[in-house]
């Protein structure tokens, strides 16, 4: 049998290779002296301060009341109307056409543009049908804050936008 001392030996490089971790572990050994203070049994160190549960207990003892904590909801006053919700567009731009600049989206929570998302975080109503919204928008890896003025015209076909006294005119698409 031709090749390496190993094999002329009987030994075959399998062995050697499941041989070797066991003789480095075995070599490591359990030496308690090397380390003051350290522990080489975990187990022995955490059941040495072992106490009994006193019966009927459950052995759980809280340092403070839990605290109330409620499910997150919509903020009262944060609905935006329906009669404003759905999909608007630039006056001479087609509905056809999803990726408008003016495209805007308004659900019963926020206001979704082309390249940014506003959630209403409140929603008032004044005169003459206004509605002021305040929002918080993200889009384009920033997110602001803004209070924008909408106001529908009277048959509901037109929304008026107003934003920092700049004033756009959308028609409704759906």
């Amino acid at each position: 049998m031709a090749g390496t001392p190993w094999r002329a030996a009987g030994f075959p490089p399998m062995r050697a290779v499941i041989l070797l971790p066991l003789l480095v572990l075995a070599a490591c050994g359990d030496k308690q002296g090397d380390q003051p203070g350290m522990a080489t049994n975990i187990v022995d160190q955490a059941t040495s301060d072992v106490r009994e549960v006193p019966q009927g207990g459950n052995g759980i003892q809280t340092a403070e009341p839990a605290p109330d904590i409620s499910p997150p909801s919509t903020p009262v006053g944060a609905t935006i109307p329906a009669s404003i919700q759905g999909r608007w567009t630039g006056l001479d731009e087609s509905c056809a056409d999803r990726a408008t600049e003016l495209e805007l989206t308004i659900t019963p929570t926020s206001l979704v543009f082309l390249e940014s998302e506003g959630k209403a975080t409140g929603v008032s109503h004044g005169p003459d049908g206004r509605i002021r919204i305040d929002a918080a928008f993200t889009g384009e890896g920033q997110s602001w804050n803004r209070r924008l003025e909408l106001r529908p015209s009277a048959g509901g076909r037109e929304l008026t936008m107003i934003d920092d006294g700049r004033a756009v005119t959308r028609k409704r698409c759906s």
